[in-house]
């Protein structure tokens, strides 16, 4: 199995102009840097429109695509906006932090007058890309519906005609709201547009795209409006039970999600065709699907709808081999990682090792005073994927700098890494994960950076202010790609590209 490398770096965290990382310039100034670092990956975070939070994890649809990752840049080029226009627009003053506030706002005013500009001139492949997507009219109606009555989530809009999707209720809003539905069909065809010639610059550079897929997809969103047959909701749409997890490392009290859960009966009587359709969108995404949450397929953590906390929930068993086999066989070119964090039973055990898909290592995890956690490099298996930490992790020196964890692990990863002053953690962090048996490792852009505990992505468990962290313009340089190549080079993990 061959040794390969890459970073963790969220669009969102990109140096992109107008408050946010986008689909530009950045990003194809990200992918040249991958490149001369030798690296094969290129990790992001689902790139759907988020709710609530702004998290990743929590969208409405799991097909869509976040309007704010649009470039507007790119627009300007193409004769939709002007420059002048679009920076009379506030879009935040600290680089290195995202105001979503403003930038949420700003986007969709703007975005509205690229609509105005060019939905006319674009009609004809507009139709096209409609024609191309299943998703697209009812997402497209789902987001006018939420527009129209107040950004409301679906459960509380007032007509219930078409919150139950009564076809004469919806033919009625398909009338009224046709100009919204366009403008927001407009600018899923923009966001593919962009990301399909970014992708095919990827592929250009040799780079492939880890994305994840989030095991769940929110309440609030068009997946469960629209296909509520498939999850486990009472007659009047109400969940009956809700997704989270147990107390673990990042909870005493376990996180409650609030997603809704799938009602495995009638999806495996479907021949789990949901999940076939949702993968296949992802798959023209990413090149690497990451499964988030894996260890659900085996069995999930069920609370009761309106529980307080996550404590009350119960194990309940998931679909386990019967859709694994299923995604496995239809998309036999596409690659997985199984994200089994968390706690592991052995029949999860046994259903990662039956799927054949890489596991997961994080050696923030490794450095129990025991000695004895699976996450130690020595202990990582070939078919693994080491990472230093994920979104969920602070990074490798804010993990020193964090008084909650125990000075005794801090110490075991002071004697294992051989790190003699805790400003070398990141380097040491990666060096230990380089060099593990793992087939693949993976490195968060802030670890390279060297960067504290303020370029944290997310804290588990707290519903707001998280996903926020940018790099600033001109710190991915040509002497630290260098310096990447250099260590990938020595653990043979680089892949070297022919200077043009």
């Amino acid at each position: 199995m061959k040794r390969t490398s890459g970073i963790l770096m969220p669009l969102t965290s990109l140096p992109s102009k107008y408050g946010i990382g986008t689909l530009g310039k950045a990003a194809y100034e990200f992918a040249d840097f991958l490149a001369d670092a030798g690296q094969i990956y290129w990790q992001v975070l689902p790139l759907n429109p988020t709710g609530l939070g702004d998290s990743p994890y929590s969208t409405f649809s799991t097909f869509a695509g976040n309007p704010i990752l649009i470039d507007l840049e790119l627009l300007m080029e193409d004769g939709l906006l002007t420059k002048d226009y679009v920076e009379s627009f506030d879009w935040g003053s600290d680089p290195a932090q995202v105001d979503y506030v403003k930038v949420r706002e700003n986007r969709r005013t703007v975005l509205k007058t690229a609509y105005e500009n060019g939905f006319e001139r674009d009609k004809e492949k507009v139709l096209k890309f409609v024609s191309d997507h299943h998703w697209v009219p009812d997402y497209s109606l789902f987001m006018a519906l939420r527009r129209h009555f107040g950004e409301t989530s679906w459960m509380d809009w007032p007509d219930e005609d078409i919150r139950m999707r009564n076809p004469e209720a919806m033919q009625h809003y398909h009338e009224l709201l046709k100009d919204e539905i366009q403008l927001q069909i407009y600018v899923q065809y923009l966001f593919f547009r962009q990301w399909n010639i970014l992708h095919d610059y990827l592929k250009e550079k040799r780079i492939s795209m880890i994305g994840d897929l989030p095991i769940y997809v929110a309440l609030d969103s068009a997946d469960a409006w629209c296909e509520s047959q498939f999850f486990q909701l009472d007659e009047k749409h109400v969940p009956k039970a809700v997704a989270g997890v147990p107390p673990d490392y990042f909870s005493e009290e376990g996180q409650l999600w609030g997603n809704p859960l799938y009602d495995w009966v009638a999806m495996r009587a479907d021949g789990y065709g949901w999940w076939i359709r949702r993968v296949e969108g992802a798959s023209k995404l990413f090149d690497v699907i990451r499964i988030d949450h894996f260890r659900a397929f085996s069995s999930y953590w069920a609370v009761p709808y309106g529980a307080e906390s996550a404590r009350t929930g119960e194990w309940r068993p998931g679909p386990g081999m019967d859709l694994v086999k299923v995604l496995r066989d239809w998309f036999y070119n596409t690659d997985f990682i199984a994200e089994d964090l968390g706690i592991l039973t052995p029949d999860v055990e046994q259903l990662l090792r039956d799927s054949g898909f890489p596991g997961m290592t994080v050696l923030e995890f490794a450095f129990s005073p025991d000695m004895s956690s699976r996450y130690l490099p020595h202990y990582c298996i070939e078919n693994s994927v080491c990472y230093v930490g994920t979104h969920d992790n602070d990074t490798a020196l804010g993990w020193f700098q964090d008084p909650a964890v125990d000075e005794e692990s801090k110490q075991f990863a002071r004697d294992y890494l051989g790190i003699t002053d805790d400003s070398e953690a990141p380097l040491a962090f990666i060096r230990g994960g380089m060099g593990s048996p793992a087939a693949t490792f993976i490195a968060q852009m802030q670890d390279w950076l060297g960067l504290g505990t303020e370029a944290r992505m997310n804290i588990p468990g707290k519903a707001l202010g998280n996903w926020k962290w940018r790099m600033l313009p001109g710190a991915a340089t040509p002497e630290l790609a260098e310096t990447i190549l250099h260590y990938s080079k020595m653990f043979g993990r680089a892949l070297e590209r022919p200077k043009n």
